[in-house]
């Protein structure tokens, strides 16, 4: 398992790297944290690698660096990492260019097989989208965009599952909601949505949905006794719960402001995607929980 981990700022990004973290520590994840920062002009870059070349004597920074320093004080002071590389600090002056316009720190991780910092420069989906494709991860783990086509295009264009962060209180964090139905993908999402209360130490509230007066996923249903076989073999407790109504109103009903939400994504035709919508990213765009949409 590979999960890559977006950061942007050294204000506003604890919450995606905690959670982040604790995803990947839940599923022994190799993880990658990156920063994407603001593209470098032809002419910057000939001033970056100038001052680059004299940064012990400047103690000059190349753009983005101070959020991966961030990024390694915070894995730094949570034991995340080897202590031997604690000590010696961030390597600032020792980024790695790997020959693809990428920068890396190799780092040790203590609770998870790998952990290395990446820094990226350009538009912040084509280089996710390049990154993903690059490294063959299967969770890009970001912060909540307040662009709507942001968040379209992380869906889109991004192949890989997708857990995005929102605001949320870690004290009230106590259930992962699980909706399912009979549609292909979900079994993926539910073997997720295990590892992430196991991680937790919580339960799951399994929910389907009647709309229109048709169960989506009854509890007659074969393919729901397997998912709730699974569960309960997980050891992990769980509710089964069957609502009527609207499905992305009885998700953020249900999910309150104290849940982690696990879904599988929409198997729409793309285009159709693009103009009506899915309700994977009707959720993410109106809840204010964390929500991992499994593809």
């Amino acid at each position: 398992m590979k999960i890559l981990i977006a950061i942007g700022s050294k204000h506003y990004s604890e919450p995606t790297l905690h959670l982040g973290m604790k995803v990947a520590q839940a599923f022994n994840a190799k993880v990658t944290i990156i920063d994407v920062g603001e593209k470098i002009s032809e002419f910057s870059s000939q001033l970056v690698e100038l001052a680059q070349d004299q940064m012990e004597s400047w103690d000059f920074d190349p753009p983005g660096v101070d959020v991966l320093e961030w990024a390694f004080n915070y894995l730094s002071d949570n034991d995340l990492i080897d202590s031997k590389q604690i000590e010696t600090g961030f390597p600032k002056n020792r980024l790695i260019d790997d020959g693809e316009d990428r920068k890396l720190v190799y780092l040790s991780g203590t609770v998870c097989e790998d952990v290395n910092l990446i820094l990226r420069n350009g538009d912040i989906i084509s280089e996710l989208r390049e990154e993903v494709q690059y490294g063959g991860y299967d969770v890009t783990i970001v912060g909540k965009s307040q662009k709507r086509n942001m968040s379209h295009d992380l869906l889109q264009y991004i192949n890989s599952s997708i857990l995005v962060v929102n605001k949320y209180d870690t004290e009230k964090f106590n259930r992962v909601l699980l909706p399912i139905d009979d549609s292909p993908g979900s079994m993926k999402a539910v073997k997720y949505g295990i590892r992430v209360a196991l991680a937790y130490k919580i339960g799951i509230d399994i929910v389907t949905i009647i709309g229109n007066g048709v169960s989506t996923a009854n509890g007659d249903n074969l393919k729901v006794t397997k998912i709730i076989k699974l569960i309960r073999r997980s050891g992990v407790d769980y509710k089964h719960l069957e609502e009527k109504g609207d499905t992305v109103e009885k998700i953020i009903e249900k999910a309150n402001d104290d849940k982690i939400i696990v879904m599988r994504a929409s198997n729409m035709n793309p285009i159709k995607r693009y103009f009506k919508g899915s309700k994977p990213l009707s959720v993410m765009n109106k809840c204010n929980v964390p929500i991992l949409i499994v593809k």
